[in-house]
C-alpha cells in the first residue's frame, strides 16, 4: 500500500481544507465567512461535508481512508444513524462504509450545552475493486463532521480536472436531511444526472440570506448557480416581508458581482403543509419526542401574516415577483416554483415523515425533477 497526501486537487466540493492536529477539516465556507458567523449550528452545518468527495483515477483494488468523525448526540432525541461514505466507480455506487467510532458531541437543548468527547481515528477499507483504470469518488457523509487523516491505495491515484461546476445554496433539505447516504441527497442525484460537478452550500437551518454566504458564492468559481430559499426564513421566524424583499435583492446582487452572466436559478420552497399558510417559529413536537419520534410543528399565528409575518405562500409570491422584475435586465436569471420538485399531490402520496424534510425516496424524486427542469431546461437556455 502506498501513502498519498490528501491535497486540494483530490478533494472536490470544499471551500477550504483546514490543517488540524489530526489531519484536514473540510469546510464548505471559506475562513472569512466563518469568522463573520456567530451561530454554533451554522458552524456545525458547514463542517458537515455534504457534497464533498475525493475524486481521482486509479487502477487500485484496495483503498483505505483514515478519518476522525464527530458524532452528534442530542439529549432527549432519537439516536442519529452513523454517517455513510459512498464509493462510486465511473459514476456507479459500488460500496458504502460507516466510521463507527470517533468523537462524540453531546448537545443539550434546554439549557443549551455542548460537550465534545475525544475519540479515535477510524479506518475505512474499500477492497475488491476492479483493477482496470477507473474514476473513483469517495463521497463524505452529508450529515456528520469528519476530519481526513490519511489515504492509502495499492496503485497510483491520479487527480482529475473538474467538469462544469454547479454551485447550489439551500437549507437542510439541500444539505440532505433524511437522505440515507451522501450520493442520495437530491443535489447529488441532480448533479449526477446533469453531468456536473456539485459544490453544495446547502446548510441545515441556515439558508437565511446571510451576506457572508452571498459573498462566498460570489467568490466561488461556477458555471451554473442555483439558490433555493424560503423555508428557513419561515421556520426561524427571522424577518418580516419588509426585510425579505430587499434582503433577497441584495443577496442576488452580491452573487452577480462575481457572476454577472452565469445562469442563475432561484427556487422557492417545496410544498410543506405545516408552513404553507402558518408562519413560524417551527418547534419540535415534544409529544412525538416523548414517543421516540422526531416531528416538527408550526407555532405561528396565521393572523399575523397581514402584519408581515412570512409563510411559504407569501414567500413564493414575493420571490416570483422579484425574479420577474430582475429578469427584465438580467436575461440569465430564472425562477422555479419549488412545488414543481415536490408539490401537494406528491405530499399526499409521500408525506414528509417529520413534517419538514423529505425521505430518501423524495430526495431521489426531487433530484430527477431538478435535473430535468434545470439541466435539460433552464441552464441550457442561457440568455434566451
Amino acid at each position: 500500500m502506498k501513502n498519498f497526501a490528501i491535497t486540494a486537487d483530490l478533494v472536490f466540493g470544499a471551500q477550504e481544507l483546514e490543517r488540524t492536529e489530526m489531519g484536514l477539516q473540510p469546510h464548505r465556507l471559506p475562513a472569512k465567512a466563518r469568522r463573520q458567523n456567530e451561530d454554533a449550528g451554522f458552524s456545525m452545518a458547514e463542517r458537515q461535508p455534504s457534497g464533498i468527495r475525493l475524486k481521482f483515477r486509479t487502477a487500485a483494488s484496495v483503498i483505505e481512508l483514515d478519518v476522525l468523525p464527530t458524532k452528534r448526540v442530542y439529549t432527549g432525541m432519537p439516536a442519529r444513524p452513523d454517517g455513510v461514505f459512498d464509493l462510486r466507480i465511473d459514476g456507479e455506487l459500488t460500496q458504502q462504509r460507516s466510521a463507527l467510532g470517533g468523537r462524540v458531541m453531546r448537545i443539550g437543548m434546554a439549557p443549551p450545552s455542548m460537550v465534545l468527547e475525544p475519540g479515535e481515528v477510524q479506518v475505512l477499507r474499500f477492497e475488491n475493486l476492479p483493477t482496470r483504470d477507473k474514476l473513483v469518488e469517495i463521497w463524505l457523509p452529508h450529515d456528520e463532521m469528519v476530519e481526513l487523516v490519511a489515504l492509502r491505495a495499492d496503485a497510483d491515484l491520479v487527480p482529475v480536472a473538474p467538469g462544469k461546476i454547479w454551485l447550489h445554496h439551500g437549507s437542510s433539505i439541500s444539505q440532505g436531511s433524511n437522505a440515507t447516504s451522501p450520493t442520495g441527497i437530491w443535489p447529488a442525484v441532480a448533479a449526477t444526472l446533469g453531468g456536473v460537478d456539485l459544490v453544495n452550500m446547502g446548510f441545515g437551518g441556515n439558508a437565511l440570506l446571510d451576506p457572508f454566504t452571498a459573498r462566498a458564492m460570489r467568490d466561488t468559481k461556477a458555471d451554473l448557480i442555483s439558490v433555493k430559499m424560503g423555508i428557513n426564513l419561515v421556520n426561524a421566524d427571522l424577518m418580516r416581508m419588509r426585510a425579505f424583499g430587499p434582503a433577497l435583492y441584495g443577496f442576488l446582487d452580491t452573487i452577480r458581482e462575481g457572476h454577472p452572466d452565469t445562469p442563475l436559478l432561484v427556487v422557492s420552497p417545496i410544498y410543506c403543509p405545516i408552513h404553507e399558510t402558518t408562519p413560524g417559529p417551527c418547534q419540535f413536537d415534544f409529544a412525538a419526542l416523548a414517543e421516540g419520534r422526531l416531528r416538527f410543528r408550526a407555532e405561528g399565528n396565521a393572523e399575523e401574516v397581514a402584519r408581515g409575518k412570512l409563510t411559504i405562500v407569501s414567500i413564493r409570491q414575493k420571490m416570483e415577483e422579484i425574479i420577474a422584475q430582475r429578469s427584465l435586465s438580467d436575461p440569465n436569471i430564472r425562477y422555479l416554483d419549488g412545488r414543481e420538485l415536490y408539490g401537494a399531490d406528491d405530499n399526499a402520496l409521500q408525506p414528509l415523515p417529520d413534517e419538514l424534510h423529505p425521505d430518501a425516496a423524495v430526495h431521489a424524486l426531487m433530484g430527477r425533477r431538478f435535473a430535468e427542469k434545470a439541466f435539460a431546461g433552464v441552464f441550457s437556455r442561457k440568455g434566451g
